[in-house]
């Protein structure tokens, strides 16, 4: 069965998934794009011969449509979902699911109403190798009940436009959801400290920050959010437990001896360093559409942990104090207590 998909949103990203879909996935064909500037959605749609629809709703409605791939601008997120759950077709969205807790909420009884599965949200770090075997190491038990986790987000530069929030909302928010993942435990509070600021920063921007989470279980949490760090893309993250520590690895590279030194490429962009994760993200997303299975990737309620926490850490960039994340409890359609 080829899976038909319908893409909402045509800017670098949606291109980017166009592209994977069309030469990179199997069993998947893009039969139609929209986007709100109509000539860049016909750009997207031409090379792949899909069609383009005049808005989400319409393409989502469309019979030459089996799932939607959502990657408009984020305050759409939540229009767009919405109307694939109402539709029954399945919803692939990029992260956020959706930028307020609320809409975030209306998504999850929605689908909750559904019955079944159709919402998967595009955190693609689940799908990287690295963390996957540190996911194995941890439940394996090897390491022993985890203690404390060490992480590290790091970006050469970040453009005038980007502000303090964001490295919560744009940049952390992917270590938010991955521990959330690999610890399968809860963040309950979160915190922000500021160190001295590079002066390779714009004026705006705090930048670094050290984030400090709290689990239900007690697990300590620092992550370094640190986007003008000049010499490279660069994501860390240790967990020491009780009897020993995993390491996340770092992408393969050939050692080059040279002049009398010993070096290593370091990565300059996330788009290089998860590429493999995303080909295996949407490999698995389309292969358990076209078995019939729900999704099982990060879920709704995923997201919405993700965009509480998020904001959460905002809140606490701003007052200065320890934040509780005040969670809603996890429905049993996603796993929780019933």
């Amino acid at each position: 069965m080829t899976v038909r998909v319908g893409v909402i949103g045509a800017g670098w990203i949606g291109h980017e998934h166009i592209r994977r879909l069309t030469h990179t996935v199997t069993g998947a064909r893009v039969t139609a794009v929209t986007d709100i500037d109509a000539a860049r959605a016909e750009a997207a749609a031409a090379p792949v011969g899909a069609r383009v629809y005049a808005s989400g709703a319409e393409l989502i409605a469309a019979d030459d449509v089996d799932a939607v791939l959502v990657t408009s601008w984020g305050p759409t997120h939540a229009e767009h979902v919405l109307t694939a759950i109402a539709a029954g077709k399945p919803v692939f969205c990029e992260k956020p699911l959706a930028t307020t807790a609320e809409d975030c909420l209306r998504i999850v009884e929605a689908e909750t109403a559904h019955g079944r599965r159709l919402v998967q949200v595009g955190f693609m770090r689940r799908y990287d190798a690295g963390y996957r075997e540190m996911k194995q190491v941890i439940e394996s038990g090897r390491i022993g009940e985890p203690l404390i986790v060490h992480c590290a987000h790091r970006n050469p530069t970040v453009p005038e436009s980007y502000t303090s929030a964001m490295a919560a909302l744009d940049t952390a928010v992917h270590e938010v959801d991955v521990l959330r993942w690999l610890l399968d435990d809860e963040i309950v509070s979160t915190q922000v400290v500021t160190p001295r600021a590079t002066s390779k920063r714009f004026a705006h921007l705090k930048d670094p920050q050290i984030m400090l989470f709290e689990t239900a279980k007690g697990v300590r949490i620092d992550l370094e959010v640190f986007v003008n760090c000049q010499y490279g893309y660069d994501i860390q993250c240790e967990a020491v437990g009780e009897e020993g520590l995993v390491r996340l690895p770092d992408p393969a590279a050939v050692g080059v001896r040279t002049a009398a030194q010993h070096s290593t490429e370091v990565l300059t962009d996330w788009v290089s360093r998860f590429r493999d994760a995303f080909d295996t993200e949407f490999r698995e997303w389309i292969a358990g559409l076209a078995a019939g299975a729900e999704p099982t990737g990060p879920s709704a309620w995923d997201g919405y942990a993700a965009t509480v926490i998020t904001a959460a850490t905002v809140e606490a960039l701003e007052s200065g104090l320890v934040v509780a994340t005040d969670l809603k409890p996890r429905p049993a359609f996603y796993g929780g207590a019933a």
